[in-house]
């Protein structure tokens, strides 16, 4: 329905040519060539001019939106710096009040008065470990490397 098909053309020219006659014919045929021609430059013309348009809108939209998170990150940085600081300041001042608490302590406490040592009693388990253990021994020096000295065993080796 959109198109115009052949026969259609056929039948407006002979409509056109039994209407006008043939020495107006190709007059009205130019005539309204241009003025179609016409109307496809103004519309295509005014098609550019909207897409222009909406790419300028869409443009400005991003400039926009980049500008308003540029802004956003600018005053999200100033907001941690903030934060940072006073973090900072915070743990100062909590340093300081410890020790000067710790100082007040240190000065309002009172020093205690050492007692003298008492003798303490042994127990034979402990006199019998003492007497057991036996000084360190020295280790002669080997003479051959070839021959290696077999490790000596203990009774408590030998069970585990």
């Amino acid at each position: 329905m959109d198109n115009i098909g052949f026969t259609e053309l056929v039948l407006l020219g002979v409509i056109a040519l039994v209407v006008l006659g043939p020495e107006k014919l190709p007059g009205a045929i130019r005539t309204a060539s241009l003025w179609i021609g016409r109307l496809r430059r103004s519309f295509n013309t005014i098609k550019t001019d909207i897409e222009r348009e909406i790419g300028a809108d869409e443009i400005r939209r991003q400039l926009r939106n980049e500008a308003i998170m540029d802004k956003f990150k600018q005053t999200k940085a100033q907001v941690n710096d903030a934060v940072n600081t006073v973090r900072q300041q915070t743990d100062e001042i909590r340093k300081s009040v410890e020790l000067e608490a710790k100082a007040i302590e240190t000065a309002t406490a009172p020093v205690p008065t050492p007692k003298p040592a008492e003798p303490a009693a042994i127990t034979s388990t402990e006199a019998a470990a003492a007497a057991s253990v036996a000084p360190p021994a020295t280790v002669a020096p080997v003479e051959s490397p070839a021959a290696p000295e077999p490790a000596a065993t203990s009774d408590s080796d030998k069970t585990s």
